[in-house]
């Protein structure tokens, strides 16, 4: 009867050398796997964009507007674009805060008689001084 007692203390033991191997094993798993490679989608042709027709229009800018960027009809874009330049010729861009236009007598005008305004409300006023 002591055989039998003395087996179940051998399995124990063989229960406590299996024990290191799972840690060992957990520990390759935990190491980082590598990333597996993406393909790159294929490349669309890329399509030209069309410009809005009614952004393509000219029109005519009123007389504070044209003091500024000529008495010529023009597209809205091309408005914008000689306001732009007007105020870096000028340096009419605020120093401190980019976003913002100090306006002098002739934009003063155009901006409604405002000194300041922001390069995002310019294009708000400007479209006041624009008729067909």
């Amino acid at each position: 009867m002591a055989k039998k007692k003395a087996a179940p203390k051998k399995k124990a033991a063989a229960k406590k050398k299996a024990a290191p191997k799972k840690k060992a094993a957990a520990k390759k798993k935990a190491a980082p796997k590598k990333a597996a490679k993406k393909k790159a989608a294929p490349k669309k042709a890329k399509v030209k964009r069309k410009p809005n027709p009614s952004f393509m229009k000219p029109l005519q800018p009123s007389g504070a507007l044209a003091a500024v960027v000529g008495g010529k009809p023009l597209p809205r874009t091309q408005v914008v674009k000689k306001l732009w330049e007007y105020i870096r010729k000028h340096g009419l861009q605020d120093s401190q805060n980019k976003r913002m236009i100090n306006a002098d007598e002739k934009l003063r005008a155009v901006f409604d008689g405002k000194k300041q305004v922001s390069m995002f409300d310019m294009t708000k006023l400007v479209n006041k001084h624009l008729s067909n």
